[in-house]
């Protein structure tokens, strides 16, 4: 079983050091403080920052001989690039070396690793998915706390010897992340569902609100609370859903074609006035998003959040921060709610704990400030 020190003095090339590939260096610097990176990206500055912060010890604009050196090469460029990269790094993959990738699509970068020379990769290739990210590209954007309890699908090819799975296993579950070893045909599935129809739908409803607002922008003014959070994934990278949508085209149009039908199906209950089916509708899409929650590996949390009624008036937000700190209450988030339309109370208060919850809202109870509970997901 590997152990720490099998990748404390490890090389580690990323190929593309952008938002995830240099989350994942950060991760592996944090972690592993003797270990070697080197890295290639297009952009000298990206690189130059890189060095300059101790996450690489070198950087590179053309994928050269210094790869050989590499024990785990990561392909982190976005999809498109994935062909060109396989065959730039090939000559500088060592025999031993895992190469691995970041893509959230499996089967077509499986497909050229399999048709690549005969499929000589086959036996050193570990598809990867961190199931992270951010609306925030690039870079500078990137820290290593991105990675912590986030799944991190691993698609090996069948030909990967298995103590080569188990040590990327034990390499990628040092880094915090939770990984998971899955067929990559059932991963592209599985991610269609959750994630990629989701940014479809959310970019639809998006442009919709859009194309619906008037010269005043009176839509896009109110716009927050629920319509806020449910389309917040619109701000990811536009290039990378264009390469998303044409990487896994099949299982988007399937469940794409699913969900079609099951908006016209409530629109015909809407139209009918059927309350009992409205309700069934409903009620059902809680009572499985509530199991996210209460399932011991649920992707959604508990959160422990307040709401305070307080005046429009200077000093304020400082007074309800500084009684929290003297009473060594940790403030997770704070923010202000300009649509209540789900919520009392128009200051947010996101505490670490159930514990530190408890204690803020009795010392601002205490303070006279009026306080209400936030609904426990996130």
């Amino acid at each position: 079983m590997p152990g720490k020190t099998d990748f404390e003095h490890a090389v580690f090339g990323m190929i593309g050091l952008g938002l995830i590939g240099g989350s994942i260096a950060k991760a592996i610097r944090e972690v592993y403080p003797d270990c070697t990176i080197y890295a290639f990206n297009p952009s000298k500055d990206t690189l130059e920052q890189a060095v300059s912060e101790g996450v690489i010890n070198q950087g590179f604009s053309k994928i050269n001989s210094a790869f050989f050196a590499c024990d785990y090469i990561f392909l982190c460029a976005p999809v498109s690039d994935n062909a060109a990269n396989i065959a730039a790094v090939s000559p500088y993959l060592k025999q031993d070396a895992i190469l691995t990738d970041i893509g959230s699509t499996k089967e077509d970068i499986h497909q050229h690793i399999r048709s690549f020379e005969g499929g000589r990769l086959s036996k050193q290739f570990i598809g990867g998915h961190p199931m992270t990210g951010s609306e925030r590209t690039r870079y500078r954007n990137s820290r290593a706390s991105l990675l912590e309890n986030a799944y991190y699908i691993l698609t090996p090819e069948a030909e990967v010897p298995a103590q080569k799975v188990e040590a990327f296993r034990t390499l990628i579950a040092s880094l915090k992340a939770i990984p998971l070893v899955l067929d990559c045909a059932r991963h592209d599935f599985a991610v269609a569902a959750i994630s990629h129809l989701p940014h479809v739908v959310s970019a639809s409803l998006v442009n919709l609100v859009r194309d619906a607002d008037g010269e005043e922008g009176l839509l896009k003014m109110i716009a927050a609370g629920g319509f806020r959070d449910l389309t917040r994934i619109s701000s990811s990278s536009p290039v990378m859903w264009q390469q998303i949508c044409l990487t896994n085209r099949d299982n988007i149009l399937k469940l794409l074609s699913q969900y079609i039908s099951s908006l016209e199906t409530i629109s015909e209950k809407i139209s009918a006035g059927d309350a009992a089916a409205l309700y069934d509708f409903f009620a059902g899409a809680r009572m499985y998003r509530d199991s996210f929650i209460t399932g011991p590996s649920g992707p959604i949390h508990k959160i422990h959040a307040l709401y305070v009624d307080i005046a429009d008036r200077p000093g304020v937000i400082a007074d309800v921060a500084a009684l929290l700190a003297g009473r060594s209450v940790n403030i997770k988030n704070l923010g202000i709610t300009h649509n209540r339309e789900y919520q009392e109370g128009v200051l947010r208060v996101e505490l670490p704990d159930e514990a530190s919850a408890v204690l803020a809202e009795e010392v601002l109870r205490e303070s006279g400030y009026q306080v209400h509970l936030a609904a426990g997901r996130s």
